[in-house]
């Protein structure tokens, strides 16, 4: 019995995406905690380019819900959303009298929990 009363939460991730996370955790922390679909609407309409990143993840924990947790993928909601710093790539860019500057090219990893929203209220 204890399975069933627990509310099962649908995981899924997203690794080394070539985005800085300062720059993503503006557009999660937009969606945290919002239904599926009000998070749909309001990362279409994002101007950031980091919000089509969040709804492809959105998108795959849904898709894993349906499949595998037999769950209907319109009455779920965000539970948790993390962005995490990844590896850092650095690269050179000569300057004047032959000097070089660091140039860092940051990632990030990307995390979301999707809870049903009946079992929460």
């Amino acid at each position: 019995m204890a399975p069933e009363s627990e509310a099962p939460a649908v995981r899924a991730s997203a690794r080394y995406l070539r985005t800085s996370p300062r720059k993503v955790r503006l557009v999660a922390d937009q969606v945290r905690g919002l239904a599926i679909e009000d998070a749909r609407a309001l990362l279409q309409f994002s101007p950031r380019s980091a919000a089509l990143d969040i709804s492809r993840l959105i998108d795959s924990a849904a898709a894993n819900a349906e499949n595998n947790h037999d769950l209907p993928a319109d009455e779920l909601r965000i539970a948790e959303i993390h962005v995490d710093e990844g590896p850092t790539m650095r690269r050179w860019r000569p300057r004047a009298r032959g000097r070089a500057t660091r140039i860092e090219k940051r990632t990030c990893h990307l995390s979301v929990v999707l809870t049903p929203t009946a079992t929460d209220e």
